[in-house]
């Protein structure tokens, strides 16, 4: 009933920016935070940055400064705006989030924590 879906990765040069948008669909009651994860070829799933109910971020050491989560509650839409892009920034990226919804009106919420299907970013020259 509820479903997470990425999009904005792409091929961009070292340097570049790209914007990442993950977009929750489905019968929501409330969104109590989100997070990006980025997995790299061969490597582990690690968060790359949060963002709470009471709009508090943390990031990952490696792009604090460059990346920045942000939110449009009325769209159901978290952002991650990425800046100075280096190679060791490309992995498919995802968004999880932690959700209350509803299956019918009237019925007690039910809790989710969903995954999107992820999106590629590569940096390269």
């Amino acid at each position: 009933q509820v479903q997470l879906v990425e999009s904005g990765g792409g091929l961009v040069q070292p340097g570049g920016s790209l914007r990442l948008s993950c977009v929750a669909s489905g019968n929501i009651g409330s969104i109590v935070g989100v997070a990006w994860y980025r997995q790299a070829p061969g490597k582990e799933r690690n968060m790359v940055a949060n963002l709470t109910l009471t709009r508090s971020t943390n990031y990952a050491d490696s792009v604090k400064g460059r990346f920045t989560v942000s939110s449009d509650n009325a769209k159901n839409t978290v952002y991650l705006q990425m800046n100075n892009l280096k190679p060791e920034d490309t992995a498919v990226y995802y968004c999880n989030a932690q959700i209350w919804y509803y299956t019918d009106p009237g019925k007690p919420y039910r809790y989710l924590e969903p995954w999107g299907q992820g999106t590629l970013v590569t940096v390269s020259s």
